[in-house]
């Protein structure tokens, strides 16, 4: 069974920083393709940024690109959001979620792809 448990979520200011992490456990990290989503009170959970097993591919959001910088260290079997210049709208729980050996043509934005997900934490910006 893999586990995922994120950490690094809480409250910033608008124009600030924070830096999620995923640590994951129970399996091989290095076969996992990683996502990063979020679900805001009221809305659907949303694609924000996604990582190929090697971290040789990433993918963002339109609304996040330029601003968050999603990476991994496979050593430590963790992944990170790197969030800057954050925005009230950017407030959502946070979500890390495994894929195990996605193929070629991943849909990496579609949750159905992603079997494991971590309990979530939460960032709040202020405005």
């Amino acid at each position: 069974q893999v586990q995922l448990v994120e950490s690094g979520g809480g409250l910033v200011q608008a124009g600030g920083s924070l830096r999620l992490s995923c640590a994951v456990s129970g399996r091989t990290f290095s076969n996992y393709g990683m996502g990063w989503f979020r679900q805001a009170p009221g809305n659907d959970r949303e694609f924000v940024a996604a990582i190929s097993r090697r971290g040789s591919s990433t993918y963002y959001a339109d609304s996040v690109k330029g601003r968050f910088t999603i990476s991994r260290d496979n050593a430590k079997n963790t992944v990170y959001l790197q969030m800057n210049s954050l925005k009230p709208e950017d407030t959502a729980v946070y979500y890390c979620a495994a894929d195990f050996l996605p193929g070629t043509g991943w849909d990496y934005r579609r949750q159905y792809e992603y079997k494991y997900w971590g309990q979530g934490t939460q960032v709040t910006v202020s405005s």
